[in-house]
């Protein structure tokens, strides 16, 4: 084989290092749960009612699951409801947010992307890996941009083989 037939991996051989989101992605099932059955004709919650709710239920189901807590029905929820909750399912759950599925999803990629040290992509050429099997939310993508840029020598979204430039460091 002559050496114009050599086949070059120029990707395998490139300074680019690939950040893969997903790989922060939780495996955890991901719940919500929906205090509105907890009220009092629907509208009203009755402190004493709920707090014998609140110790009634057997909270470690929810043992290693991501759970959503809120209220879908338009009421006047006390804070305290909330954090009533929390306190009896956070043992047990690996993640608990205020809010939907999705602000579930975007807290479970915040709390994951705050362990990720950016000096090991000082001077680095990034690329922000894109498409993939699971759903990443667009805030975690804007998360771990505004992580990188003081540190990395440039930012690129995609795929090593095809990229969009991002952030290039003035030199």
């Amino acid at each position: 084989m002559s050496e114009k037939d050599v086949i070059i991996n120029r990707v395998a051989n490139s300074p680019l290092v690939t950040f893969d989101l997903e790989e922060f992605y939780h495996s955890g099932e991901r719940l919500l749960l929906d205090i509105a059955g907890q009220l009092y004709e629907g509208l009203i919650l009755r402190e004493k009612d709920f707090r014998a709710w609140v110790k009634e239920t057997d909270w470690s189901v929810y043992k290693g699951k991501n759970v959503a807590v809120w209220c879908s029905v338009d009421a006047i929820i006390p804070t305290w409801a909330y954090m009533l909750i929390t306190t009896r399912i956070s043992p047990f759950a690996h993640t608990v947010v205020f809010g939907t599925l999705e602000d579930l999803e975007k807290a479970i990629y915040q709390n994951a992307i705050s362990s990720v040290d950016p000096e090991k992509f000082r001077d680095k050429k990034v690329v922000i890996k894109g498409c993939g099997k699971y759903q990443v939310p667009e805030s975690a993508y804007v998360e771990i941009t505004r992580l990188l840029t003081p540190v990395a020598s440039s930012i690129m979204y995609g795929e090593a083989c095809s990229t969009v430039p991002l952030y290039k460091k003035r030199k």
